[in-house]
């Protein structure tokens, strides 16, 4: 039989109408294979708030760690094994006694323990890495999954580099590591190599050609180094697979590995197409993804699939009107299924004025055309200036286009902290109004910054929630302009501001006024526009 066969000659995977869809298990290896990722290392702790989450989101298998790599990595896989439920509890080993031993010691005291034993079958790792005929690795192998199969009954052997091993010697390992007691096949694309034909001919030729596969779950472990990694684990699972191996994010070494929040959310989305299902909660998926970027210091870029920022934002004035008339024009998932609490219709330059209207109207306001047009006409202007319109521009540029003023600015005067490690900062702040002046000192908060919020509250009377800050320096040297950005809410409005000086301090205070001049022109209320007393 040829070694690989043509493309085209792979079968529809689209499912007849009457069958029923076939549940793939989703293996997660975030604290294991993610946390190989540089700077990703996490603490026992984190781990444990990881492993948790995985669990209750309904995670089949969790790939702890790699209990001989290190006392860290055993005590974490170890703890998890003996507190985590729900999901199996997976660790790593290389095949040789030690690696194993230290495995099921970590492992044992797991409800649902599985060791995961791998070895090198490809002829490049045979003859660079580990020096090694193809006998002594199947000679290998088959130790290494005997020991561990004496251990637990569910143990899972991974061929690694496995895409780019010779399909007859794959054969082979692939049957020997199951007569030897493997339940589970794990056949990696280590480095990323391969392309979804030819990961369905390697997983159908293994369905094919082993004699025993029947008694063992095929399983996927797809790496991201060319863009392909959820479309090669979706081409495995056509071609048999019944477990796919993934991390939060898609995070781990190089560029890192199929995505989970992908794989679950395709698998949903087209369940047309597929016909399986998980057993992954989809509404988890935004505040895990939150979770692991905060533990692991991984941002999500913006426009990442699913999990991204920019996942349910739309800015062009064409999706934007297609929404406001029927969401499904340009959203193929609802935000809530994943998460999110609803899809952000961001307004930029390249918004239209139905959005523009729209959000007016979500902000109190309805305008009518002649308005509308001057309004939108302010709005591109100043969408050319800045990248995102807050809810506070537009509430200024509306209250400025009703009322034909601006909104009264609140100006820094003065301000003067003290601040040290032990002691509780104490910030004085002197704000003008007009002709008037107010000075407020106050001894509270968690630093300067926290002080700074505390006193201009004080002053202006007007609350705030911060839900973004930002600082960066806008020149070079010691003595660097600070660009201050920050993004408040008041009263469930966001609205953002910007401060710039050589000083934090002063960049963040003027940040704050700026947000509340924003603030201070959408208020309707004249009772809450009233000044303090000085």
């Amino acid at each position: 039989m040829s070694e690989t066969t043509s493309v085209s000659d792979q079968p529809t995977t689209e499912p007849t109408p009457e069958a029923s869809p076939r549940h793939i298990r989703i293996f997660d290896t975030t604290l294991r294979d993610g946390e190989q990722s540089p700077g990703a290392s996490m603490n026992l702790s984190e781990k444990l708030e990881v492993a948790a989450a995985l669990s209750d989101m309904g995670v089949d298998v969790i790939e702890a760690g790699f209990p001989i790599a290190s006392p860290g990595d055993f005590e974490a896989v170890r703890q998890i094994a003996q507190t985590v439920r729900g999901s199996t509890i997976c660790g790593l080993a290389r095949c040789n006694e030690k690696d194993i031993d230290r495995a099921w010691e970590a492992l044992k005291v797991a409800s649902s323990a599985r060791i995961h034993v791998f070895l090198a079958t490809s002829a490049i790792h045979r003859q660079f890495k580990l020096r090694m005929t193809p006998d002594e690795i199947v000679e290998r192998a088959i130790a290494g999954v005997k020991r561990a199969a004496a251990y637990c009954d569910d143990v899972e052997f991974s061929p690694e580099d496995a895409c780019r091993t010779e399909h007859d010697f794959l054969c082979r390992v692939v049957e020997a590591a199951i007569d030897a007691g493997a339940s589970t096949i794990n056949v990696p694309d280590t480095v990323g190599y391969a392309t979804p034909g030819e990961v369905f001919d390697r997983f159908k030729m293994l369905c094919d050609r082993v004699p025993n596969m029947d008694k063992a779950v095929l399983s996927t472990h797809c790496h991201n180094d060319l863009g392909m990694a959820v479309a090669n684990s979706m081409a495995a699972v056509a071609g048999g697979a019944g477990q796919i191996e993934c991390t939060i994010n898609g995070i781990g070494e190089r560029a890192g590995n199929a995505a989970l929040e992908e794989i679950v959310m395709a698998i949903k989305t087209r369940q047309d197409y597929f016909n399986l299902t998980t057993g992954i909660d989809s509404k988890r998926l935004v505040p895990v993804s939150r979770l692991v970027s905060k533990t692991t210091g991984i941002s999500v870029q913006r426009n990442k699939a699913i999990v991204g920022r920019n996942a349910f934002a739309h800015e062009s004035g064409i999706h934007q009107d297609g929404m406001l008339k029927e969401r499904s024009t340009y959203e193929i998932m609802s935000p809530e299924e994943v998460g999110f609490s609803k899809t952000d219709l961001v307004l930029g330059k390249h918004s239209g004025r139905a959005a523009l209207a729209d959000r007016a109207k979500q902000l109190g306001f309805t305008l009518n055309g002649e308005q509308l047009q001057s309004v939108f006409d302010r709005f591109k202007v100043l969408a050319d200036k800045k990248k995102e319109i807050y809810d506070g521009d537009i509430v200024a540029l509306v209250q400025q286009q009703i009322s034909g003023t601006s909104a009264t600015q609140w100006t820094l005067l003065d301000y003067e902290v003290t601040s040290s490690r032990d002691k509780t900062p104490r910030v004085r702040v002197t704000l003008g109004h007009g002709d008037q002046e107010f000075t407020e000192q106050v001894e509270q908060g968690d630093g300067p910054i926290d002080a700074a919020f505390w006193a201009v509250e004080k002053i202006t009377g007007i609350e705030l929630v911060c839900k973004d800050f930002r600082v960066r320096s806008a020149t070079l040297g010691r003595d660097a302009i600070g660009e201050v950005n920050i993004e408040v809410e008041h009263k469930g409005r966001s609205y953002r501001g910007v401060g710039v000086s050589t000083d934090s301090v002063e960049s963040t205070i003027l940040a704050i006024l700026n947000a509340i001049d924003r603030i201070a022109a959408g208020q309707n209320d004249p009772s809450e526009n009233e000044l303090p007393q000085p």
